[in-house]
């Protein structure tokens, strides 16, 4: 009895280029789970609230509109109207409306937001470092691909 079974076909190796952005993924699923894990557990903020605190310290009126806001940390407006919301909660920034346009929404960062975020970027730095260390000792073809990038792996 003959089998009709499809014969099988012959699954492409992944390109180099393919392999290479497997590996940025890799390791930015790996840095990201872990200062996400490192800031929640020493100063109780999350990752995007981390970065929204740095984005508004460094503006220079330690303000910026929602959506600037929102272009600077990857969100859309619903999620950083959420992250808002928890930074007001903790007091940490406020909503304020435009003198100009009373459309325009902005977020401020108090001196609350902006003491957490000194104290956070130390830890933030420290974690960044000894997670992209570790990868880079843990697997060579992440080394390689922080080697590439030119960030510390070994």
């Amino acid at each position: 009895m003959a089998s009709t079974a499809p014969a099988p076909t012959s699954i492409p190796a992944p390109s180099a280029l393919s392999s290479s952005w497997d590996h940025v993924l890799l390791l930015h699923a790996r840095v990201e789970t872990s200062l996400a894990t490192t800031l929640q557990r020493r100063h109780g903020i999350g990752l995007s609230e981390y970065r929204a605190l740095g984005h508004l310290a460094a503006s220079p009126a330690g303000e910026l509109r929602m959506q600037e806001l929102a272009d600077k940390i990857g969100l859309n407006q619903s999620s950083v109207t959420r992250l808002v919301a928890r930074l007001n909660a903790a007091d940490f920034a406020y909503r304020d409306l435009c003198p100009d346009d009373k459309r325009g929404v902005y977020t401020v960062i108090t001196e609350a937001g902006r003491a957490r975020y000194a104290e956070a970027s130390l830890t933030y730095e420290a974690a960044l470092r000894s997670v992209l260390e570790k990868a880079g000792q843990a697997d060579p073809r992440l080394a390689v691909t922080l080697a590439a990038l030119g960030l510390p792996g070994k």
